[in-house]
């Protein structure tokens, strides 16, 4: 169980209490499941210090803060050698377990790179946003480009607001999730658009093993059929009312089926209110039941939320392929 202090509200009540009989009182509030032991994950977060941390146990293991002064941590995989692949706005680093940076490309100016994505271990599939936007397989032992197709957007001048997160599916093609065409596009390896689903707030899309796919559609997610249809939503303001999800970053199907949801803090535009801070992750049942909070912002201060991996069990991201590239 993890104690977090109550919102002044639930507290505002007991102002006319005696000291002691406030201190016999239960003035804090349990979040669901086990704290930072619920999972082991990697975790990583847009804010003014760049950071990523690795948790097993129930306690950090490993972290990483980005030296280069520029940027927000927008993408971050783990991959099974112990490497970090990271996006940060202004570039998209490979870093080792022993914080070497093994490879880095900077985005070229009036460009930014939110999102990147292993292919094995010698490439990397990532989407530079600019006009155009364009989507990029580098060889990291060459530095050469080996494959390059442009991706049409809603404002080809607006490039923040072009794409966060792209995934690879099994079957070898990309999923983009187009925030000013407001839509999720699949390609293949050409580049060919293969469908298109509507999405009026698309921040991130994950496949499913399904053949399904899950959509950050802010302010709710969907899991969405092959045939564009939704077959489920989790709505955060009415399936999470205790724990307000106000920034949702991206959703995953965990293997024991359930879903978790992350959620981000502006610290570019606001100062985290310690006595009660928000919500950084939270896990639903298929059911909709809530089974884990996670809050952690002292000891750990992990910082706000964009991405994170659950490391419960071994996996190999960089295991998928992309046209003849593998």
């Amino acid at each position: 169980m993890v104690l977090l202090a109550l919102p002044c509200a639930l507290i505002a009540p007991l102002a006319s209490m005696g000291a002691e009989s406030i201190a016999s009182t239960a003035v804090t509030r349990v979040l669901p499941g086990r704290g930072l032991a619920q999972h082991d994950f990697l975790y990583a977060g847009e804010s003014k210090n760049r950071r990523a941390f690795i948790v097993r146990g129930g306690r950090v293991v490993w972290s990483y803060e980005d030296p280069d002064g520029r940027g927000e941590i927008s993408d971050a995989v783990l991959l099974s050698n112990g490497n970090l692949l990271l996006a940060h706005q202004y570039a998209v680093k490979l870093i080792s377990p022993a914080k070497e940076v093994l490879w880095n490309l900077n985005a070229p100016k009036g460009t930014e790179i939110h999102t990147a994505m292993p292919i094995g271990f010698e490439h990397v599939l990532y989407v530079q946003n600019g006009d155009p936007a364009v989507v990029k397989v580098v060889n990291l032992r060459t530095g050469k480009t080996v494959k390059e197709f442009p991706v049409t957007v809603g404002n080809p001048k607006g490039v923040h607001g072009q794409f966060r997160h792209g995934r690879l599916t099994a079957r070898g093609t990309l999923l983009l999730a187009h925030m000013d065409r407001k839509c999720v596009v699949e390609y293949d390896a050409q580049g060919r658009e293969i469908r298109t689903i509507a999405a009026p707030n698309p921040w991130g899309v994950t496949p499913l093993k399904n053949g399904n796919l899950l959509i950050v559609d802010r302010p709710s997610i969907r899991e969405v059929n092959p045939q564009g249809d939704t077959v489920s939503t989790l709505t955060p303001a009415t399936d999470s009312p205790d724990f307000p999800l106000t920034s949702l970053q991206l959703a995953w199907r965990l293997p024991n089926g359930n879903t978790l949801v992350n959620n981000w803090f502006n610290e570019w535009s606001g100062t985290v209110d310690r006595a009660h801070p928000p919500v950084q992750l939270v896990e639903f049942t298929p059911d909709k039941k809530i089974v884990w909070v996670l809050s952690a912002w002292e000891n750990p201060d992990l910082g706000p939320a964009t991405t994170i991996q659950i490391l419960d069990e071994p996996s190999a991201p960089e295991q998928v392929t992309f046209g003849d590239i593998k």
